[in-house]
């Protein structure tokens, strides 16, 4: 069964396609047969009752440094296509609603993955305070006072604003740091937004774990160890990948939050377990498909794909 794919990404040419889920996806579903279109966030319009886009029919070859090809520039009406993927990065800011909203509007005609409505409404770090029995101790505010007295119960905290991602903008204030109410100055003058403050889990030393579900079922983890002298784990900062098994206790986690992934269309999801505790659930452009690929061997793109053509039946 051919599908028309569209993928709203961002600029394909920066892609690391040694580690980019995005272009993994697209991989495997030229593989299967499926025709691929490929266009920026910034070319997706609402025109007169229609949702278009202006982009690319794509192929892609993994050739560092020649691992894509562009057709002819064309707009297109995405009321034609059988499925959208939702893949640009965050920042989860008002541009990133705002097409959410866009692709929302295809929900009679198109499958959009992942279902751009919960997208919006579960963010990263919201999602997970549908769980407070699975998560740390976790607060969100603004406020200083607010945040201070969460930092004087716990001692040792995580400070980090609430749509970053990457880790970007991730502090650890242990009980003798002096720079609470500076950062809260730094990031007030950045934006209006709110800060998630979290207790310090010492077991990220051991790991921060990505876990991935595939239509809410775990497929699989890696285990992702910071660098020396780092509390954060992100790859994205130097974090060191791993192969690691999944604990009853992850399996706990993903049977607590799966049926609800999948209730609410996050199809490709990937969360992050720190010890025994839920971290954040990424819902927006997780990563992870290569390097769990390469650890266990098994084609996890192919069931993400599993899943999303037997939807389209």
């Amino acid at each position: 069964m051919a599908l028309k794919i569209a993928f709203q990404m961002d600029p394909i040419e920066h892609f690391d396609i040694s580690g980019d889920s995005s272009f993994r996806l697209a991989e495997e579903a030229q593989a299967r047969g499926h025709k691929l279109f490929y266009y920026t966030p910034d070319k997706l319009a609402y025109q007169e009752g229609k949702i278009t886009a202006r982009g690319w029919p794509l192929k892609v070859q993994r050739v560092v440094g020649d691992h894509y090809s562009l057709g002819e520039e064309t707009e297109v009406d995405l009321a034609d296509f059988d499925v959208v993927w939702l893949r640009q990065d965050p920042p989860f800011d008002m541009g990133y609603i705002t097409t959410t909203h866009l692709l929302d509007r295809l929900k009679a005609t198109t499958l959009v993955v992942n279902d751009p409505f919960w997208v919006r409404n579960y963010p990263e770090k919201l999602l997970v305070l549908d769980f407070p029995d699975l998560t740390p101790p976790t607060t969100i505010a603004r406020d200083l006072a607010t945040i201070r007295a969460f930092k004087e119960r716990h001692k040792d905290v995580i400070l980090k604003p609430l749509y970053g991602n990457g880790g970007a903008g991730v502090f650890r204030l242990d009980a003798n740091d002096r720079n609470l109410a500076s950062l809260h100055e730094l990031f007030s003058g950045i934006n209006r937004e709110p800060l998630i403050v979290q207790k310090f889990l010492p077991d990220v030393s051991n790991g921060d774990k990505r876990v991935i579900l595939v239509d809410g079922v775990p497929v699989g983890a890696i285990n992702r160890v910071p660098a020396a002298g780092e509390t954060r784990s992100n790859m994205h900062v130097g974090g060191r990948p791993e192969k690691i098994g999944l604990t009853a206790r992850d399996l706990e986690i993903c049977d607590a939050i799966g049926p609800l992934l999948r209730e609410k269309g996050q199809i490709f999801v990937g969360i992050d377990i720190i010890g025994d505790y839920l971290t954040e659930i990424n819902v927006t452009s997780p990563t992870g498909i290569l390097e769990l690929e390469k650890f266990d061997g098994g084609n996890i793109a192919a069931q993400v794909w599993e899943a999303i053509e037997a939807k389209c039946r």
